[in-house]
């Protein structure tokens, strides 16, 4: 039974994960697809490099940021002829919305171990919920592909459902009340970008990255598979680097190791919170 590889602590109340590259879509893809496809459309060609950056925000203050990086603020003023404004960040965010909505059906497809994973934290008593840089109009097209594929979390909290997103705790806080799951250092928080590991630091709850599924390499499960050993491995360790820097207090490759990692960290005891 799936009990008997869950060695967590009997203390652990709930695991709140991210979507995109740590539950669905290897590599999280979708986000870069919408992303480069939209600047591309207004004329304004950014690179899957510079899409990556900033990943796991509210799409609006993903383009925000985005727009305000001297070499697409450059090329921006170069091909209109003025200065981005927050006007122009509007029409990119409501442009967005049907990209983000098209690539998130075509790469929502469980990480593999995910759906077993959730199901036996659920089964042990552990509630699952969850947060994401997508809005509730780009999740309503991926919830029930998820569904299909065996992964129902017991709470989804999206972009805009909270006075602020990432890297402010608020999104996990609103879903530790609304799983009635206290206190956060009895919860784990589970991304694979930096501002979600600083989201979990700054809720209190423990943390653990996920390296080779996520933003950071961004690569599909295939095309990590393809990659020489030695090259694969440098990419792992740079990730595993990069959220270990950003506060994460394990790392994993994908979530299908996270039962075991659990077991390692001493749930029910404060970790130290560090605010971004």
């Amino acid at each position: 039974m799936m009990e008997s590889r869950l060695p967590f602590s009997n203390a652990l109340r709930a695991v709140i994960f991210d979507w995109a590259g740590t539950m669905i879509d290897f590599g999280s893809r979708a986000p870069v697809i919408a992303l480069c496809q939209t600047f591309a459309e207004h004329g304004v060609p950014i690179t899957e490099a510079e899409a990556h950056e900033d990943m796991g925000r509210a799409k609006w203050d993903h383009i925000a940021r985005l727009l305000a990086k001297p070499r697409i603020a450059q090329a921006w003023s170069e091909t209109k002829g003025s200065e981005a404004t927050p006007q122009d960040a509007r029409i990119l965010f409501e442009a967005i919305g049907p990209a983000m909505i098209e690539a998130a059906r075509e790469c929502a497809i469980l990480v593999p171990g995910a759906a077993e994973v959730a199901c036996g934290l659920q089964r042990a008593g552990v509630k699952v919920g969850s947060c994401t840089g997508y809005t509730r109009a780009m999740m309503e097209a991926i919830l029930p592909y998820a569904a299909e594929q065996g992964y129902r979390p017991d709470h989804v909290v999206c972009a805009g459902e909270t006075p602020e997103g990432r890297p402010s705790p608020l999104m996990a806080w609103k879903n530790l009340v609304e799983l009635g799951a206290w206190p956060a250092y009895a919860c784990a928080k589970v991304d694979d970008t930096e501002v979600g590991i600083a989201e979990g630091r700054a809720a209190g709850m423990w943390t653990v990255g996920v390296a080779a599924s996520g933003n950071e390499i961004g690569l599909t499960a295939q095309a990590l598979a393809m990659l020489p050993p030695d090259e694969r491995q440098r990419l792992i360790a740079r990730a595993t680097d990069r959220l270990m820097t950003a506060g994460a207090h394990l790392v994993i490759a994908t979530v299908a190791d996270l039962p075991e990692a659990l077991g390692h960290l001493p749930i029910g005891s404060p970790p130290d919170v560090r605010v971004p």
